[in-house]
């Protein structure tokens, strides 16, 4: 789909990637964008419309869609990070990954699927992870919400695919944003990532993978489990 002309919406658009979406489409010549988050008076970026939004609150979803009827482009970008490990973390944590990645992201396509529909198919792009496909102790209940975000993407794909709505699944390491200020090492610029994967959704394209850790570990999967996590050798 075109960007130019099109009514997007951003879900977490008040800070890391997804203030870099909401500036990329407005720079882009989108006709209009809903820059969504749960306090929206933190949204400071200018030509948008900040909308409250609360990916884990049905109500809030369905309010945020009775006024953005317009809709033709969704951006599920909202994200959580608590750190937490499967067996030494908290539950409620990591109820908090799975509620904001898995059920929020399913929660705001289904609202939005027939306003999709009603204005002509339109796209929706989810933001996965390098860690949809890889994970460790620190980031397990990260790493386990984002791995069923990515199954929740190609069921959706196919789902969608009647009304003639295009899935686009954006995958990512680490990028220079809030929440990867912990992370030593080499990290992507969010404004760079944001533009590769709207690249992605206007050339039609299933996955979008943004950096040389998420091609390297996707190539991976085709290994022995050895290749990506060498600890299992003894």
């Amino acid at each position: 789909m075109q960007i130019t002309g099109a009514v997007a919406l951003v879900t977490g658009a008040n800070r890391g990637l997804g203030r870099r979406f909401a500036a990329a489409l407005v720079e882009r010549g989108a006709a209009k964008v809903y820059a969504a988050a749960r306090n929206p008076e933190t949204i400071d970026l200018p030509g948008v419309v900040p909308l409250r939004l609360d990916v884990t609150d049905p109500a809030s979803i369905k309010d945020a869609a009775a006024v953005a009827g317009d809709v033709t482009l969704l951006v599920n970008n909202a994200g959580s990070s608590t750190g937490a490990s499967l067996l030494g973390g908290s539950l409620e944590d990591i109820r908090l990954e799975m509620d904001t990645h898995y059920f929020g992201t399913l929660a705001v396509t289904r609202e939005f699927a027939p306003i999709l529909e009603r204005n002509g198919g339109g796209a929706v792009l989810n933001v996965l992870s390098v860690l949809s496909w890889f994970t460790a102790p620190q980031v397990a209940a990260y790493s386990a919400a984002k791995s069923a975000a990515w199954s929740l993407t190609n069921a959706l794909r196919l789902e969608l695919a009647p009304q003639k709505t295009q899935v686009t699944a954006l995958h990512v390491g680490y990028m220079d944003t809030d929440m990867a200020k912990h992370v030593d090492g080499p990290k992507i610029d969010p404004a760079v990532v944001a533009g590769l994967a709207l690249d992605g959704v206007e050339e039609g394209r299933f996955e979008v993978l943004a950096d040389d850790i998420s091609r390297n570990v996707r190539a991976g999967l085709a290994g022995e489990l050895p290749g990506l996590y060498p600890a299992l050798v003894s």
